[in-house]
């Protein structure tokens, strides 16, 4: 056996060797590179749909959950509220609500499945200001017309009960309506259609 052969068996022995490390470290650092193209639990738990015990809830209050890192409002309103909501339909932007603001499913000027709830994305169409609850009706500081809704800080955005923006306003649409289902009388789920399973 020559010099020579001795060199070419370490050579391709060495060279065999350098490409399984080789490969090894490529595909160690391609797995996480690739796992991190996946949400993580804390983005997934953000997206996820959220259950709320409505029977708490009572008349004429507000309650505010977080869902994709937004405030959703529920507000469980009182039949002098749906009858003040029916009473602004000359003074609101879009009375039937045909802007595309809510899931198919919502329509109408209550915007709502279930008239007594009322649920929106609590943030400002103008410029994502978050509305104050404003339930009285015509206090000093909103006039005499105030017949109770939502009112923007920011810029003076007005909204009624059902989340309809006031014509002359900076905002320029309602109130978004998440997708929600109700499960049964007393379970609201934000987050899901009432046809997903």
């Amino acid at each position: 056996m020559s010099n020579g052969d001795v060199s070419q068996g370490r050579r391709r022995f060495l060279i065999g060797a350098t490409s399984v490390v080789g490969g090894v470290g490529v595909v160690g650092a391609a797995v996480p590179f690739v796992g991190s193209w996946n949400p993580s639990a804390k983005a997934e738990a953000a997206g996820a749909p959220v259950t709320v015990n409505v029977d708490k809830i009572e008349p004429g209050q507000q309650v505010t959950i977080e869902w994709r890192g937004k405030p959703v409002w529920i507000i469980r309103r009182t039949d002098t509220m749906l009858e003040n909501i029916e009473k602004l339909n000359d003074v609101v932007k879009d009375p039937q609500s045909e802007e595309p603001q809510q899931p198919s499913y919502i329509d109408g000027p209550l915007r709502a499945i279930r008239p007594e709830f009322g649920i929106y994305v609590g943030l400002c169409t103008h410029l994502g200001c978050v509305p104050s609850y404003r339930p009285e009706v015509a206090p000093a500081d909103l006039g005499e017309n105030w017949l109770g809704g939502l009112f923007c800080p920011c810029h003076g955005s007005r909204y009624d009960l059902a989340g309809r923006v006031y014509q002359g306003q900076p905002a320029p649409l309602n109130l978004e309506v998440p997708p929600y289902r109700f499960d049964d009388d007393s379970t609201l789920t934000v987050g899901l259609d009432p046809e997903a399973a």
